[in-house]
């Protein structure tokens, strides 16, 4: 019959689909069938061949519930879903996956923000499931693009932009978890997903006005997340980067820098120091290098960018290298500091170039943009000298000499800071910061040899510096020497200059000197001993000067003084004394007295370190006449404001000054080799002081100038005023033949007594300077004289002499010596 016929046509329907259709109640306030869902459950185990039907079939239902806006149906469909993808764990899992994936999908694609919520829900719990295969044709593209737009969302109500955000957040961490691990997802990490993940993590982390960056929230993630889109972004950002492999973190750091050109985070940059905190400290320690180099390129893009912009980006490399420096940095130490001193110079280039162009232009608007640049200069000082200190001692040597490569001294080519075209100012702008950055480098530095701390290549051109006719570059000098030679951190015991009563008081730290040392101070020791002589002769020293002057010889005495070192700084000390008296040089009255007092200081020191009693008795008696008739003469005294000076220096009261006879004959009796304390110290010539008066910048066309205007004769010298006593003197040849033998006996005395490093010094000295005024004579020869107009242009007659340079002359035998 009709009606056995329609009766049994609901037995036929499969059984699956009765099973799926009984979890559904007739009001879907009832929510899910508890029991009938156990049936639907247990069958799905049992047969798992029918868990893609079961999927496709409940897909189709929810497909169906979502376009007629039954939503409570849809809650239930995604309920059992879950349960189903809870449950079953077989091969035959994956076609019902991707049923799963595509009832997400429609749910992220409706407009209903529970909808939304829910679908995600449904895929975080999935992205939990761990798949016993790996699925080869799987994508999240869709996902990642659905999630990151959730990221963004702007709904009216902040209530629900704040729900819909959050899913959106924890959506993409399901993501990450579901692919990162799997080697056939590695299609994530490609730029077109890391574009959309990055941005909406920094977005929400961006828009959070409440949370405080502090550091130690950089350093572990928070273990519960709290439902806000700044927390949870930064878990889900330090999750994704904890996992990046090698190749990856190049895709997964640009993004954060183009997320920050884009939003002009970089001015103020406190977001970006946080975003590279976190960065830095959720890799592993060995990629830390690929970090620095993507810095070190974006600030390469940036270079013509504002110098706020610049700043900012080189105080970020600086946190990112303040980190990586404690753990390895890779092959990028040395390219750190070579883009750095490029970005140096060229801020100093804009900085004088804007002081060139707004001359006739508002002062304040010229102000900002200078001191913006020194915004920029110091945060690359910074960087540099932090950098350079945090790294192990063979590194940092190298450091040394790589920055002491690039500081522009005369006479010695500078080939990657060209600094010829900058004049004075930026020349002298240059060396500062550079030796500035080489004090942080050198801050706690503990070479075991000198010979390691200061190599000829490092320290010739470092005590170039220390001669130029800028005292605050002589002091930059004078702090490098301390941060080097004191190796057991004395120099905080010996700040100032100051006649210490007892220092046997001061603990000072030292240990037996070593036979490399020993070696060291006979080849180099006449080199520092000369650049303390000449430091102490230039007219514009300051306190500051003399007190690290006094601090150096301190600690030569301290860390490298044996007995020969003793007697030479004795030498040295009695020759600055007589400098100081004679006054050749026509030194002020006020550095004249700062030599004498730093004599003084020095001297009192040295006798209680060596603890000669005879030397303490004649210091300690020559300090108590100062302080009786020339308090002057000491620290104390003369470098106090408004402190009297005298007209004239009496050389003839020497009980206030220093007897080499009494000093010969205290030490002798202890034993020293005191014969050379007879001979006068004379500093030994070197390049330096043939080549060229002494200067703070690299100008060759000036050099030129120079060599020319002086080997003319000058005609106020030529015309001497001839009067009575001119005459007398002529005449007069009386004591002539004393003076010739008095001169030859000091001859014969120095070639007898003098250390043989003096005597080696002044002959080559000599054959320098010979060769030096050939060089000259045969430059003048070959080479004509600058025109007024500053270039030499021949219209007619033979051909002009080309420029060649001295060391390529070919000189005559009978010429060269």
């Amino acid at each position: 019959s009709v009606v056995g016929v329609c009766g049994c046509c609901g037995p036929l329907r499969p059984r699956y689909k009765r099973l799926v259709d009984n979890i559904f109640p007739e009001d879907p306030k009832d929510g899910l069938v508890k029991a009938d869902m156990e049936k639907l459950t247990f069958y799905a185990v049992s047969a798992p061949e029918k868990l893609d039907r079961i999927g496709a079939y409940l897909a189709e239902r929810l497909s169906r519930d979502v376009v007629r806006h039954r939503y409570g149906y849809v809650v239930i469909a995604m309920e059992a879903l879950d349960q189903l993808l809870m449950a079953c764990h077989s091969q035959s899992i994956k076609p019902f996956v991707e049923s799963f994936l595509h009832m997400v999908a429609k749910l992220l694609e409706s407009r209903e923000p529970d909808l939304q919520v829910l679908g995600t829900n449904s895929f975080v719990k999935f992205a939990n499931i761990e798949e016993d295969t790996p699925s080869y044709h799987r994508r999240y593209d869709f996902f990642v693009s659905q999630f990151s737009a959730m990221c963004h969302s702007t709904h009216e109500d902040p209530e629900t932009r704040t729900r819909i955000r959050v899913a959106g957040i924890k959506g993409l961490q399901g993501v990450v978890r579901k692919t990162v691990n799997d080697e056939l997802q590695a299609i994530i990490w490609e730029p077109q997903h890391m574009d959309k993940l990055i941005p909406s993590m920094l977005f929400n982390m961006q828009d959070n006005e409440d949370v405080a960056w502090s550091d130690e929230s950089q350093i572990s993630p928070p273990i519960f997340p709290t439902e806000n889109p700044a927390s949870l972004a930064e878990s889900c950002f330090r999750e994704l980067l904890g996992r990046a492999a090698y190749g990856n973190m190049n895709n997964a750091v640009r993004p954060v820098l183009v997320h920050l050109d884009n939003h002009r985070l970089w001015d103020p940059n406190e977001f970006a120091v946080s975003c590279f905190r976190i960065i830095m400290y959720s890799i592993q320690a060995q990629h830390s290098h690929h970090v620095i180099q993507q810095v070190l390129n974006h600030l390469d893009t940036h270079s013509k960018n504002t110098p706020r912009v610049r700043a900012g980006i080189v105080q970020v490399l600086l946190e990112t290298v303040a980190i990586a420096a404690k753990g390895s940095v890779g092959p990028t130490v040395l390219e750190v500091f070579n883009t750095l001193l490029k970005h140096l110079r060229v801020s100093v280039d804009c900085e004088l170039g804007d002081s060139r162009r707004n001359s006739g232009s508002s002062i304040s608007s010229f102000r900002n943009r200078d001191s913006d640049e020194r915004i920029v200069q110091n945060a690359i000082i910074q960087t540099i000298g932090f950098f350079g200190g945090n790294l192990p001692d063979y590194q940092r040597a190298e450091v040394m000499m790589f920055i002491m490569g690039k500081v522009p001294v005369y006479g010695t080519p500078c080939h990657t800071l060209d600094t010829a075209k900058m004049g004075h100012q930026g020349t002298k702008r240059i060396q500062t910061m550079l030796l500035s950055s080489l004090i942080m480098v050198t801050s706690g530095f503990k070479c075991k040899t000198m010979s390691a701390g200061l190599p000829a290549a490092f320290l010739e051109p470092l005590c170039s510096i220390s001669l130029m006719e800028d005292a605050e570059l002589r002091q930059l000098v004078l702090e490098i020497l301390h941060n080097i030679i004191d190796r057991h951190d004395n120099r905080a015991k010996l700040r100032g200059i100051r006649i210490i009563p007892n220092v046997a008081a001061l603990k000072i730290k030292r240990e037996k000197i070593s036979k490399q040392d020993v070696g060291f101070m006979k080849k180099h020791g006449q080199q520092l001993y000369r650049h303390i002589y000449l430091g102490c002769k230039e007219e514009d020293n300051v306190q500051k000067n003399f007190e690290l002057l006094f601090t150096a010889l301190a600690l030569i005495t301290i860390e490298l003084a044996n007995e020969d070192v003793v007697i030479d700084v004795i030498r040295l000390s009695l020759a600055l004394q007589d400098m100081a008296l004679v006054n050749e040089e026509n030194l002020p009255m006020f550095c004249r007295c700062g030599i004498l007092s730093l004599v003084a200081a020095y001297m009192n020191f040295l006798s209680q370190m060596i603890a000669n009693p005879g030397l303490c008795q004649h210091v300690s008696k020559v300090i108590e006449l100062r302080n009786l008739e020339a308090p002057y003469l000491l620290p104390e005294h003369v470098f106090r404001e408004k402190c009297p000076l005298p007209a004239a220096l009496q050389s003839e009261d020497r009980g206030v000054y220093f007897s080499v006879c009494e000093v010969s004959e205290a030490l002798g009796g202890s034993g020293y080799n005191v014969e050379r304390l007879c001979v006068p110290y004379v500093p030994q010539v070197t390049d330096e002081d043939r080549l060229t008066r002494r200067k703070s910048f690299v100008d060759t066309v000036s050099l030129q100038v120079d060599i020319l205007s002086n080997s003319l004769p000058d005609k106020s010298q030529l015309a001497e005023e001839i009067t009575f006593e001119t005459l007398k003197k002529a005449i007069d040849t009386t004591g002539l033949e004393e003076q010739e033998r008095e001169r030859r006996r000091q001859v014969m005395e120095k070639f007898q007594k003098a250390p043989f490093e003096e005597i080696a010094a002044h002959c080559e000295s000599k054959n320098n300077m010979l060769h030096d005024r050939l060089a000259q004579i045969f430059e003048l020869t070959i080479r004509p004289p600058p025109s007024p107009s500053g270039s030499s242009s021949v219209t007619s007659g033979p051909a002009p002499y080309q420029s060649v340079p001295v060391y390529e002359i070919k000189f005559p035998d009978l010429c060269v010596y």
